[in-house]
Order: C-alpha cells, then structure tokens, then sequence
C-alpha cells in the first residue's frame, strides 16, 4: 500500500492494511477513534498526525513498531499522551511534536531508542517533563526544544550523548535547569539558548568541549553566571552573550582560545567583569561591546592583538578606558568607539597600528584627547561628521 491519506473518521474505518510502504497521514476534524487502524504494523515514509481537533489519544496505532521517516505529530488540540505510539522503537527521520496544547506527557515514546533526523518539542504548553524519552541514545539532526510554557526538566534526554545539529533551548518560561543534558558531549551546529526567563545556571551543558555553529546565550533574565561552560574551547561560529539581566561575569568562557566569527557582549545590566575571556587569542569577525551599563573596562581582552571584522564599543555608561585592548594591533574593519560617557581617553590602544575600515569617534562626554590613537598609520578615510566628541 502506498501513500495513505485518511481524511475522514469514515476513511479511518475502511482501513485495512498491515503495512504502507509510503506516507500516512492522519488529518481530519472528524477523526476521534484509531482503533480501526490496530492492524497495521509498519510505515516506511512518514507518519503526520496532525489537524484533528477531535482525537484525545492514538490508541489505534499500538501495533505499529516503526516508522522508516519521520513521525511528526501536529496541532492536534486535545490530544493529552502519544501511548498509542508504544511500541515504536525507532524513527528513521524527524520526530516533531509541535502545537499539541494538552500534552501532557510523551511517556508513549519510551521504548524509542533512536531518531535519525531532528528531534523537536514545540509550543506543547500542558508538558511538563520529557520523561517519555529516557531510553533515547541516537539523535541524527538538531536537538530544539522551543516554547513549553510549564516545561520544567529536560531529564528525559540524560542518554543523549552528541547533538550531530543544533542544540536550541528556548522560551520554556518555566524551565530552572539544563541538568537533563549533562552526558551531551558535542554540538555539531548552533548551540543557542535564550528567553528562558527561570534558566538560573547551564551547568547541564559542562560536558561540552566545543560548538561548530554559534553560540548564543540570549535573554535568560535569571542567569547567574555561565559555569556551565566551562569546558568549551573554541566556538567557530558567533558568540554572543546579551541580555541576561542577572549576569555579573563572564568566567564560564575562560577556556575559549578562538572564536571564528563575531563576539557580541551586549545589554547585560549586571556584567561587572569580562576577565572570563582572559584566554581569547583570535577572533574571526566583529567585537561588539555595547550597552553594558555597569561595565567600566575591557580587562579580559588582553591577549586579543587582532580583530578580523569591525570594533564596536558603544552605550557603556561606566566604562572608563580601554585598557583591556592594549595588545590590539590592528582592526581589519572601522573602529567605532561611540557614546560611552565616562570614557577619558583612549590610552589602550596604544598598540592600534591599522584601521581597515572608517575611525568612528562619536559623543564620548569626558573624552579629553585622542593621543592614544597616535600610532595608527593606515586607516581609511574616516567622514569629518562622524569625528568627534
């Protein structure tokens, strides 16, 4: 039997089949009752349940064992378990639960062991643990759990040991801990976490010793430090820290030796310090610093002597010199150093001797020279307008 698809509570108890060597979906606002489908046993595509605003549970489906694509389980209103789904215990692609508002448990999914594409858990508000996966070791693609509004552990991934995508944790507003993600080792793509507004520490992710992709740690209002990273070396993608209110350092990133992209510092209204970047060497694109209002200097960029991209330092109401840039010796594009009202003079860049792009000098109130610019011998052209105090 080929692509089934089956529309209708009616089409539901015509089926009879054991297998379907295609596609199956099950779509159809009639549609409360599987029970006619417990003959079949296989699908080898993909197996969509999604739109049935009547069905509660998937009890019909107990038999089937696998699923050769990807099982995707959508918007179905009322739905409250997937035990109807029991007895699989592999999928070959996807696994997407999306738009399931009264899931309230995946405990149907425990004998699964293995998903060979993405694994993502969305916008499910009634879910509270993701205890069904327990037994899952093998995840093939991005690991994405997005908007679960009373989600409150991810201790039903403590066997998954290597994300080969990304790793996004984000908008599961009552989420407190990443502890369920401790034995992961590896991010091949973005690892990103970000508007999780309970989130207080990563120490879940401590295993981790290197991300492909970026890494984001973004809007976590109650996010005390990054300790969690602390065993991360490289990051060859962006690394942006910004928006976590309650972030007083940046000491979690002490191991971090490069970055292969853009390093953004930005809006944390706690952050005192960034001496956790004491390590860093190279950096691939741009340096943003901005809107930091309680930082007052640069000390952990020591050993940074070259900027690939653009210099931005910008709104850092108490910052007072830039004396953490003092091995800095050449920015490869503009240099912008703007509205940072406490800055004195630019003394600690000293060592800047090439400007690839524009030198931005804008509103910087207690600004009294640029002497510390001196040596800089090559810059391009910078615009009069954009040259002052």
């Amino acid at each position: 039997m080929k692509n089934v698809i089956l529309e209708t509570q009616e089409e539901v108890n015509a089926f009879a089949g054991t297998s379907i060597e295609g596609d199956l979906t099950i779509e159809g606002s009639d549609i409360s009752d599987l029970a006619p489908l417990s003959t079949l046993t296989s699908v080898s595509g993909d197996l969509f349940i999604q739109y049935n605003s009547a069905l509660t549970n998937l009890d019909g489906l107990g038999n089937i064992t696998s699923v050769g694509g990807g099982l995707k389980i959508y918007y179905n209103p009322t739905i409250t378990n997937l035990d109807g789904l029991r007895n699989i215990t592999s999928v070959g692609g996807e696994l997407w639960i999306e738009g399931n508002p009264s899931l309230v448990n995946i405990d149907g999914l425990s004998n699964m062991t293995s998903v060979g594409g993405n694994l993502w858990v969305w916008n499910c508000d009634s879910l509270t643990n993701l205890d069904g996966m327990a037994n899952m070791t093998s995840l093939g693609g991005d690991l994405k759990i997005w908007d679960n509004a009373s989600l409150a552990n991810l201790d039903g991934l403590s066997n998954i040991t290597s994300v080969n995508g990304d790793l996004i944790i984000w908008r599961n507003v009552t989420l407190t801990n990443l502890d369920g993600l401790s034995n992961i080792t590896s991010v091949s793509g973005f690892l990103n976490i970000g508007f999780n507004p309970s989130l207080t520490d990563l120490d879940g992710l401590s295993n981790i010793s290197s991300v492909n992709g970026d890494l984001k740690i973004w809007d976590n209002v109650s996010l005390a430090n990054l300790d969690g990273l602390s065993n991360i070396s490289s990051v060859n993608g962006d690394l942006i820290i910004r928006r976590n209110a309650s972030l007083i350092n940046l000491n979690g990133l002490s191991k971090i030796t490069s970055v292969g992209g853009e390093l953004m510092i930005s809006d944390n209204s706690a952050l005192t310090s960034i001496a956790g970047l004491s390590s860093l060497t190279s950096l691939g694109g741009n340096l943003n610093i901005r809107r930091n209002t309680t930082l007052t200097n640069l000390d952990g960029l020591n050993n940074l002597n070259s900027v690939a991209g653009d210099v931005d330092i910008m709104d850092n109401d108490t910052l007072t010199n830039l004396a953490g840039l003092s091995n800095l010796t050449s920015v490869g594009g503009e240099l912008s150093v703007r509205s940072n009202h406490l800055l004195t003079n630019f003394h600690g860049l000293g060592k800047l001797t090439s400007v690839g792009g524009e030198l931005k000098i804008w509103d910087n109130a207690s600004l009294a020279n640029l002497d510390g610019l001196r040596n800089i011998t090559s810059v391009k052209r910078q615009n009069p307008r954009r040259f002052k105090k």
